[in-house]
C-alpha cells in the first residue's frame, strides 16, 4: 500500500480552466494500515476503524503534510466528537489508499472524531451493490453521513430531486469554494439554485493505457485512430496478445469503452449533442461506432465476460493484453501494483478531447453526525484534502490552485495540461451526462451488446432508451 501524499509548497499560479465550453444550462451543454474492523451500527456496510492505530497514522500523515507542504490545515473544531459514517464505493487498490490519505488529513483536524469507513464495492455504472444499498438507506431515512456519489445527474437527478439532501451553498460561501472550483463544476454541481455537493477530483474517462514493452514490441508507433488501433491488434495476432483487455462480468466495462468510441466517432459536439436529442441514436454515426467497437471486441480477451474491469487492468499488468480503455483511476491502480511499465494516450480519435467527470460528497438530510459531516465537506474540499487524495486516486484537484505539490506524476501533469485547453464533455456511465435511470439502461443494453454482438438491435434499444429518457429521438 502506498503511503499517503506529500505536499509541497505551492506555486503562485493557478491551474486553469480549459478552453472547451458546454452547452446550455449545464456545464456540459445538457439540457439541465488495518484501519478497519466490522462494526455493528449497520452490520450490512459499516466498518470501523481502529481508532488509536489510525490516529497514530493520520497524525504522522498529517505532519508530513503540513510540514513538507508549509499548508495550514483547518483549525480544530472545539467539540468535535462522536462519529462519522462516510459511504464510498472505494475499495480497489488505489482508491483505498486515496481515501485513506483523504481520512487522514481529517483525522488530524478532528482527532476526537471516530471515523466509519463503510465502503462497499459497486459503484460505477448502475452502481451495483454501494448504490443499492444507498438508495435503501436513503429511502429508510437513515443515510450515512456523507457519501461519495458522481458530480451531476447522477446526483441532482436522484437525491437531490428526492429531496434528500441538504443544500451546502453556505460551505461554497465559508469555504471561498466559489472561487476556486472551474466555472463547468460549479455549473453541473448546480440545481435549483443550490449547490449540493463538493467535488474532491476530476477524473477523465477517455484514456488508452498501454503496456509499454508490449506496444514496442509489435514495431508499431502509438495509435491514435481506430484503423490504427485495429492495425496494432492485427500485428499482435501472431503472438496471441489481445489487443484490448475488457472485462464484463459485471456490467460496466462495455459501455465505458463503447463512450469514448462514440466520443471518437462523433466528435465532441455530436457526442454532446446525444444528450440534448440534436444527435439522434438512430444517427448513422452511432451505427459506425458500435461497428468500430464490435471489431474491437474480436481483439479483446477471450474471457473478457468472465472478469471484471479490475480484472482487465491486471491483464495489461501482466503482459496478457496490450492495453485497456478505462479512466485515470486506472493511474492510481497501477501505482497502487508498483506497476510502471505502461504509457497512455488519449482514447482513439479524441485527442483534444477530455471526457470528465467529478466525484463528490454531499450532505444527506437527517445525517446523524451532521457537524462532523460538515466538517468532512470542508476536508474535502480543502486544498490539502485535494493534494493528499488526488496523487493517490490517479485523477486530478478540483481546486484551481491545487496539484503543484510534487507528489503529482507526469500523467496527471499531463491531465491538468490538457484540462486547461481541450474540450470539456461530460461522460455518460459516470453520472456527468444524463440521469441515473439512462445511465442504467445504457450500461445494461451494452452489457447485452458484449454477448450478442448485435449492432442493429443494440442501437434500436438505445434509441428506445433515449426516448424513455425525454432526450432522444
Amino acid at each position: 500500500m502506498l503511503g499517503p501524499a506529500r505536499i509541497s509548497p505551492q506555486a503562485s499560479h493557478a491551474r486553469l480552466t480549459p478552453a472547451g465550453v458546454f452547452l446550455s444550462a449545464g456545464a456540459f451543454g445538457l439540457s439541465k494500515g488495518e484501519h478497519v474492523e466490522h462494526v455493528t451500527r449497520d452490520p450490512a456496510i459499516s466498518v470501523q476503524m481502529n481508532r488509536r492505530r489510525f490516529l497514530q497514522a493520520s497524525l504522522g500523515t498529517a505532519g508530513l503534510l503540513a510540514v513538507a507542504g508549509n499548508l495550514a490545515l483547518p483549525p480544530l473544531m472545539a467539540a468535535a466528537a462522536g462519529k462519522l459514517e462516510i459511504f464510498s464505493w472505494w475499495t480497489a487498490p488505489g482508491e483505498v489508499e486515496a481515501l485513506d490519505a483523504l481520512y487522514a488529513v481529517f483525522k488530524a483536524a478532528y482527532p476526537d472524531v471516530e471515523v466509519i469507513n463503510a465502503a462497499l464495492a459497486g459503484g460505477a455504472g448502475p452502481g451495483g451493490n454501494m448504490k443499492a444499498v444507498l438508495q435503501t438507506r436513503l429511502l429508510a431515512g437513515q443515510p450515512p453521513d456523507s457519501f461519495q456519489v458522481h458530480l451531476g445527474h447522477e446526483l441532482t437527478d436522484s437525491s437531490v430531486k428526492a429531496g434528500e439532501m441538504e443544500p451546502i451553498d453556505f460551505l461554497y460561501d465559508s469555504e471561498g469554494w466559489n472561487t476556486v472550483f472551474p466555472d463547468q463544476l460549479l455549473a453541473i454541481s448546480k440545481a435549483q439554485g443550490h449547490q449540493w455537493a463538493v467535488p474532491v477530483n476530476i477524473h477523465r474517462s477517455n484514456v488508452l493505457w498501454y503496456n509499454k514493452s508490449i506496444v514496442a514490441g509489435a514495431g508499431m508507433s502509438l495509435p491514435t485512430t481506430f484503423h490504427e488501433y485495429l492495425a496494432l491488434g492485427e500485428a499482435l495476432k501472431s503472438q496471441d496478445i489481445p489487443l484490448m483487455a475488457l472485462g464484463e462480468s459485471v456490467p460496466f466495462h462495455t459501455a465505458h469503452v463503447f463512450e469514448t468510441v462514440l466520443e471518437g466517432t462523433l466528435g465532441a459536439e455530436g457526442w454532446k449533442g446525444l444528450w440534448t436529442g440534436i444527435t439522434p441514436f438512430s444517427d448513422p454515426g452511432v451505427t459506425d461506432a458500435l461497428n468500430t467497437l464490435n471489431r474491437m471486441i474480436d481483439f479483446a480477451n477471450k474471457d473478457y465476460l468472465s472478469i471484471d474491469s479490475v480484472g482487465a487492468l491486471d491483464l495489461v499488468i501482466g503482459g496478457r493484453a496490450a492495453s485497456i480503455i478505462d479512466g485515470d483511476w486506472a493511474n492510481g491502480y497501477f501505482k497502487s501494483k508498483k506497476f510502471a511499465d505502461f504509457g497512455y494516450s488519449p482514447s482513439p480519435q479524441t485527442q483534444g478531447v477530455y471526457s470528465a467527470l467529478a466525484d463528490s460528497f454531499g450532505l444527506p438530510n437527517g445525517a446523524v453526525d451532521r457537524d462532523n459531516a460538515i466538517a468532512w465537506l470542508k476536508i474535502c474540499g480543502s486544498l490539502p484534502g485535494q493534494d493528499a487524495f488526488n496523487p493517490l486516486k490517479g485523477s486530478i484537484p478540483a481546486r484551481l490552485d491545487g496539484g503543484q505539490a510534487d507528489t503529482y506524476d507526469s500523467y496527471q501533469r499531463a491531465a491538468m495540461a490538457d484540462f486547461k485547453t481541450n474540450v470539456i464533455v461530460p461522460s455518460v456511465v459516470h453520472g456527468f451526462a444524463a440521469k441515473q435511470s439512462f445511465v442504467t439502461d445504457f450500461v445494461n443494453i451494452m452489457n447485452g451488446f458484449a454477448v450478442s454482438r448485435d449492432v442493429a438491435a443494440t442501437q434500436s434499444s438505445l434509441v428506445q432508451a433515449a426516448q424513455v429518457a425525454g432526450f432522444g429521438a
